[in-house]
């Protein structure tokens, strides 16, 4: 019983709980400190506005023909999308700050055992999603891109308006980078005991559909794109299972544990 009791103590002393107003001054502290990052980051990579939008925007000018370059249709379209983008890069650079934050937050409030598995989660998140992001930038993109310009008739002139291309890459890189977390997601599940690894074979069928419904909602409607972020979340979820097998908790069958 003593061991049982001290796993479910609380994670801090409730005679030094903080009222309510205390913890809303350090939320807001800990926001302030995440936009104070990204704004710095961004203040750093401002110069290079151009060049971060001249990579960003790499995979299609290889795939449109010689000569041929973005529209900017607006009249601030080619100030206004260079400076989104380069924020979108001060994000993600200044990412692990900002979940350091969230962590920091969050972190009294948890158990010592929810302590040891949320940092790795956090940090596991923070390198799959950029796994995802690569790979829809050095992988699915220079497929997609040739693929639709292929399809394009002589009679068009196929050049994107950047304002239109930047939303698409931005919808694009959540896709695959939220993809490439299902792994982490069927360990998590494993580990705080929502779901055995049984039951999370028994749904293959239903993520595997799942994958493809995800893939037509997120995607330009053509197979190519479908099936580069259907096959890749269907390859994940059964790593995600094999991670599971090797490190995940053993649940024991619901007869079993009612006999017991």
């Amino acid at each position: 019983m003593a061991e049982g009791t001290k796993q479910l103590e609380a994670p801090e002393d409730p005679a030094n709980e903080q009222p309510l107003v205390q913890h809303l001054i350090e939320l807001r502290n800990r926001i302030v400190r995440s936009a104070v990052a990204i704004l710095v980051v961004f203040a750093c990579m401002s110069p290079f506005m151009k060049e971060i939008f001249d990579f960003l925007s790499r995979p299609l000018m290889v795939a449109l023909p010689q000569g041929v370059k973005l529209l900017a249709t607006g009249v601030v379209a080619p100030f206004m999308v260079p400076l989104k983008v380069t924020l979108f890069a001060a994000f993600v650079v200044a990412l692990p700050y900002v979940l350091y934050q969230i962590w920091a937050y969050i972190a009294p409030a948890l158990y010592r055992r929810e302590k040891k598995l949320v940092l790795p989660v956090i940090v596991s998140c923070v390198v799959m999603f950029a796994i995802g992001m690569a790979y829809c930038y050095f992988i699915v993109f220079g497929m997609v891109f040739k693929f639709i310009a292929g399809f394009s008739p002589d009679s068009v002139n196929f050049a994107p308006d950047i304002d239109s291309y930047f939303s698409f890459v931005l919808t694009m890189f959540f896709a695959f980078g939220v993809t490439f977390e299902v792994p982490i997601l069927v360990t998590v599940l494993n580990r705080v005991g929502i779901a055995s690894r049984e039951k999370l074979v028994k749904v293959r069928p239903f993520v595997i559909v799942g994958a493809f419904v995800l893939a037509a909602i997120f995607t330009p409607p053509d197979v190519l794109s479908q099936l580069l972020l259907a096959v890749p979340l269907v390859i994940l979820y059964e790593v995600g299972l094999i991670v599971v097998k090797i490190f995940g908790k053993d649940t024991p069958p619901e007869d079993d544990a009612e006999d017991e």
